[in-house]
């Protein structure tokens, strides 16, 4: 479908919905909403919470933490972005909706672990039908199993008013948490399926037009529907598998003696494999990376494809084994036991620049300390507590029924140096750049002796650790002279 001519469609005066204002929808409409001053945007949401949030005067209260959103909320709320509660009013008004729900792995039933749960979808689809008295372009902005674009057209067949048709198209969406704005500025493409008949041609053409204006129409790649859905799973599987390639490579270097930093520029030098993504670390976490590469493998596994199932599967696998074998080597190094002992844990996001905490390594991590009986003293710019035992309690089971303890054996501290007073060790969980800086002097002064740090994301000075008296523990790269050998 490459060869569609979007030349002279016009977007002056449209009505866009976005049911959905989470990580995706809400960054994603509020650019749509300055690039495109004459498209008004409503983004909904059933939780009166969330919606007051982005609603609130003070911009530092908005419900998603990303660089640069706020001036962009700032500059177009109430002009022609808005927030609203109003999900049918708002969608039976629209020319365009936009699905951007989540589609968690199921808990449950046939293809539990793996498959993605596709009901909220289903019931945006019954929601649009009902209210909805003019025709439509839905847009699955979530990502999606591949044929969830049939399962949504024939949910609206069956239960549209008469008169009333819809076209559905995929378009997904590829932001970076922590560089979600940058991402929709400046786009490294736009991807958009849809059918090919004259309905579903006319419908890509409409939206590539609403992004043509600010991206490139190069940048503007369009598919069948499937290719599509397909291709977001892929995208997210292609870059977890790099992230779990180099991290098995790490384990190699620290037995060698090799330093993965070097080994990592010297492959990422060669044209042909580049440089992304090759940073070793304790292990990729996110809302995306794993629940897709589960998708796939169980898509892979549905149409008779076990060897396929089992290679992606095997992405997943090696993800596991780095976070266990980080915080395994914490308690080696830490002469095989840290019951008892306070631990500064430096940042509990999944990665820097975000607040989100879904599948984030440093619970994996407090989950195996604290069995382990430690003491954790957790410092994020960004994330606070409650998000800290949401996740805890959702991705790893770890609750006050199981871990009576736990709100004396877990606390949230207002600084990086306030989590390490009194601490055995220090280990770093998300790269956020004011680690780097901290006063590691004070910081030293304040733990007990011997001092440990333990570096699961490569970001600090080891050398002037070292010198400063630390025992010091770096992912993929040797070990100081004086520390225990993992």
């Amino acid at each position: 479908m490459s060869d569609i001519d979007i030349t002279g469609v016009k977007i002056d005066g449209l009505k866009v919905a976005c049911i959905g204002a989470g990580y995706v929808g809400g960054p994603t409409m509020a650019v749509i909403a300055m690039k495109c001053p004459t498209v008004t945007v409503t983004v909904l949401d059933i939780s009166e919470e969330r919606i007051a949030a982005w609603n609130d005067e003070d911009l530092d209260n908005l419900p998603v933490y990303e660089p640069g959103l706020a001036a962009v909320v700032a500059e177009t709320r109430g002009r022609n972005l808005f927030f609203s509660t109003d999900v049918e009013g708002a969608v039976a008004a629209a020319d365009i909706v936009f699905v951007s729900v989540n589609t968690p792995t199921k808990l449950h039933g046939v293809g539990k672990g793996r498959a993605a749960d596709v009901k909220n979808l289903e019931a945006c689809a019954r929601t649009i039908a009902r209210v909805s008295s003019s025709n439509k372009i839905i847009v699955e902005k979530s990502t999606v199993p591949i044929k969830t674009a049939e399962t949504i057209r024939r949910v609206l067949e069956a239960n549209k008013r008469p008169g009333c048709e819809f076209s559905v198209l995929s378009n997904p969406e590829f932001l970076a948490e922590g560089t979600a704005v940058d991402d929709l500025f400046e786009p490294s493409r736009v991807l958009i399926g849809g059918e090919d008949k004259p309905a579903g041609r006319t419908a890509v053409a409409q939206l590539a037009a609403v992004y043509n204006n600010w991206v490139a129409r190069e940048r503007i790649i369009t598919t069948n529907l499937w290719s599509s859905e397909l291709s977001k799973l892929v995208a997210n599987a292609f870059l977890a598998q790099r992230i779990s390639s180099i991290n098995s490579i790490s384990a190699l270097c620290e037995r060698t003696g090799a330093d993965v930093s070097e080994v990592a520029r010297a492959v990422g030098s060669d044209h042909r494999i580049g440089p992304n993504f090759l940073k070793a670390s304790l292990g990729f976490g996110g809302s995306c990376f794993q629940k897709d590469i589960l998708n796939l493998v169980y898509l892979a596994e549905r149409f008779g494809l076990p060897e396929v199932a089992a290679y992606w599967e095997q992405v997943i696998a090696m993800n596991e084994w780095q976070k266990r074998r980080f915080a395994e080597g914490m308690v080696s190094s830490m002469f095989n036991s840290v019951s008892g002992k306070r631990i500064a844990l430096l940042g509990f996001a999944f990665k820097k620049d975000t607040a989100d905490v879904r599948e984030t390594a440093a619970a994996y991590v407090s989950k195996f300390l604290l069995e382990e009986r430690a003491h954790l003293r957790v410092y994020d710019p960004k994330v606070r507590l409650p998000a800290m035992l949401s996740e805890l309690d959702y991705t790893c089971g770890v609750t006050p029924e199981n871990c009576p303890d736990l709100a004396t054996r877990f606390v949230s501290c207002a600084s990086a140096l306030e989590a390490c007073d009194g601490a055995d060790a220090l280990a770093v969980m998300t790269e956020w750049d004011e680690f780097a800086s901290i006063d590691f002097e004070a910081a030293f002064a304040a733990m007990r002796k011997p001092a440990f740090v333990f570096d699961g994301r490569n970001v600090l000075d080891h050398a002037k650790l070292r010198a400063i008296g630390f025992q010091v523990y770096v992912i993929g790269k040797p070990t100081s002279p004086s520390a225990t050998v993992m």
